[in-house]
């Protein structure tokens, strides 16, 4: 699956981010529509769909997004208090962007289950 997402117009500037880090392989982005105070979105620059699409080959690669993550909460000054990473599978699990990325909550305490609502149906 070769087909451009936002994420890759975000990779390559077609279209603007809020950017919060960036290196070879990670790009790190505020998310437009947030669910805490902190609401990341850590992206692989090397486009993956899902996570059933990584490979063995990845391994470094998704280890890094969250290396990203953990370095990003001690940066900000959160990961002390606490944070959440999240990456969402497919339309049941969540994901509405087919290109993998880590969800970074943080900024305030976070419930389980995180979707009470969706359990009711």
């Amino acid at each position: 699956m070769s087909q451009d997402t936002i994420f890759t117009k975000i990779i390559n500037r077609e279209i603007p981010a809020d950017i919060v880090y960036e290196d070879d392989l990670a790009l790190a982005f505020k998310d437009i529509n947030p669910q805490a105070p902190v609401h990341l979105l850590i992206i692989p620059k090397q486009p993956i769909a899902t996570t059933n699409d990584i490979q063995k080959s990845d391994r470094e690669i998704v280890g890094h997004l969250f290396w990203v993550a953990s370095e990003i909460a001690r940066e900000q000054g959160f990961a002390e208090n606490g944070y959440r990473t999240v990456m969402n599978c497919n339309e049941d699990g969540g994901q509405t962007v087919y290109h993998i990325h880590v969800h970074l909550l943080a900024g305030k305490p976070l419930g389980w289950p995180p979707y009470q609502e969706r359990l009711k149906t």
